[in-house]
């Protein structure tokens, strides 16, 4: 009997992740979004992703997403590859094909707010649209760590979480994807992974000030030096505050400073959309300048820090934190929200470190 995936989101990381699966013998359905016909166009033409710059595997087969019943028929489970901003969308668009019994597993990374104004993580808000009668019977995993999707597609080595609330089923899923260059580890705490994958976006841009600050005072004096100082303490700042998220969500805190939350932390920080516009706000451009230089590009670490600039206050009245805590993500989110100018006040940070 074949074997048989179905990825939905023809984006980067959606489909580096049809190596791992071509790897292991799966044939994989690969189903574009409404907003990926011109990527689905060149595969089905040539077999070659513009957006990766390879061909892809020869066991994987483009579809559109008018073809996504044809391409989810058979299917042993679906991988959800959309961005943070299609989380609702694909739980809407596959819910009234799928089974009560399928298994998702995502690797879309966002936060979003129930009608209390309480953090909650997007696999949750994929469950939310699926139709009542298949709601409990759907078992939803995730994927976070730092993983580049070049690299992914590169059979590079990389290291990464699978998590769901059943642990068999994150066992279940990693051994269809483990390979010899894609290492994978498995957690029960989907909640704890997703909330530092989520939020190791918002840092990145974090990370991203110290180059923009670097780039408006004409780059590295005369001797040579740079603000790799200054990057290091916003980067070091930034899983601090990731361990005071967890905390207060009662997740594994330990993933602030491991594969979800530091090592991602690190990956995004290199390149990238995130950082980059922490390079543009460093640089002294408002959040609605720096939009403009990025026009079309999706910012998922611009929707986290929105979230969080509406969780915090909740999370304050609720007694989770002071008002002092988090003074990072607070910068970013004034940064964001408001375009308040910006002003690093380092004297405020590691004030939870005993000595």
């Amino acid at each position: 009997m074949k074997k048989k995936a179905a990825i939905v989101g023809a984006g980067v990381m959606g489909s580096a992740m049809t190596w791992p699966l071509s790897d292991n013998g799966y044939e994989v359905s690969l189903i574009g979004t409404h907003l990926d016909g011109e990527i689905i166009q060149s595969c089905k033409d040539s077999g070659f992703h513009p957006r990766l710059h390879r061909h892809l595997p020869d066991q994987v087969t483009p579809y559109f997403i008018e073809e996504i019943e044809t391409a989810l028929n058979g299917a042993d489970f679906i991988v959800s590859g959309v961005s943070s901003a299609g989380a609702r969308w694909i739980g809407q668009t596959i819910g009234p094909i799928i089974k009560p019994e399928s298994k998702v597993i995502t690797i879309t990374k966002g936060l979003e707010l129930n009608d209390n104004g309480e953090l909650i993580i997007l696999p949750e808000v994929i469950r939310g649209e699926f139709p009542l009668e298949i709601r409990d019977g759907v078992s939803i995993s995730a994927v976070g760590g730092p993983c580049i999707a070049g690299e992914l597609a590169g059979r590079r080595q990389s290291c990464v979480y699978f998590g769901c609330r059943e642990i068999e089923t994150a066992r279940f899923f990693a051994d269809i994807f483990r390979t010899d260059y894609y290492h994978i580890f498995i957690t029960n705490d989907i909640v704890g992974l997703e909330i530092a994958v989520a939020l190791k976006n918002a840092y990145a841009l974090g990370v991203g000030l110290a180059n923009g600050l670097l780039k408006k005072q004409n780059g590295p004096d005369r001797a040579g030096a740079y603000m790799h100082n200054m990057g290091a303490a916003l980067f070091a700042q930034a899983c601090i505050e990731i361990k005071i998220v967890l905390e207060c969500m009662q997740a594994n805190s330990d993933f602030a400073f491991s594969l979800p939350g530091a090592g991602d932390l690190f990956v995004t920080s290199q390149a990238g959309r995130s950082v980059t516009l922490g390079r543009l706000l460093g640089e002294g451009k408002s959040y609605t300048q720096a939009l403009e230089e990025l026009a079309g590009k999706t910012l998922e670490s611009a929707m986290v820090i929105k979230k969080m600039g509406q969780a915090i206050p909740m999370m304050e009245k609720n007694g989770m934190i002071n008002s002092d805590d988090l003074p990072f993500m607070r910068l970013i989110v004034n940064l964001i929200l408001h375009e308040n100018p910006l002003e690093i006040q380092f004297d405020h940070f590691f004030s939870d470190v005993i000595i």
